[in-house]
């Protein structure tokens, strides 16, 4: 397993923007595929955007498409999340999780957890 450690959430006004960082251990980075989840106080955690071990392919949730952006750099070892047109229902822990298994936005293909960053949006 890698390990994964999650900066960059704060508080932030609605329609503003906030750059998620995911830093991972290890010199296998660049072998896991790389996600974003995300879990709001009272709900299920919930699938953000995942990205590709080269980086070349993306996905996301259709609450974010268009608005976030995941990307990596396999030099050092980090995955981002640009979030742009912060609304108030983005509001949540994000999560950064790695995997081997198959590409997908399920929990279970994905067995590396950061700790978490809040995010919160102020309306």
């Amino acid at each position: 397993q890698v390990q994964l450690v999650e900066s960059g959430g704060g508080l932030v006004q609605a329609g503003g923007s906030l750059r998620l960082s995911c830093a991972a251990s290890g010199r296998t980075f660049s072998s896991y595929r790389m996600a974003w989840f995300r879990q709001a106080p009272g709900k299920e955690r919930e699938f953000v955007a995942a990205i590709s071990m080269s980086g070349g392919v993306t996905g996301y949730a259709d609450s974010v498409r268009g608005r976030f952006t995941i990307s990596r750099d396999n030099t050092k070892n980090t995955v981002y999340l640009q979030m742009n047109s912060l609304k108030a229902d983005d509001t949540a822990v994000y999560y950064c999780a790695a995997g081997r298994g198959p590409w997908g936005s399920s929990r279970s293909h994905y067995d590396s957890w950061g700790q978490g960053t809040q995010v919160t949006v102020s309306s």
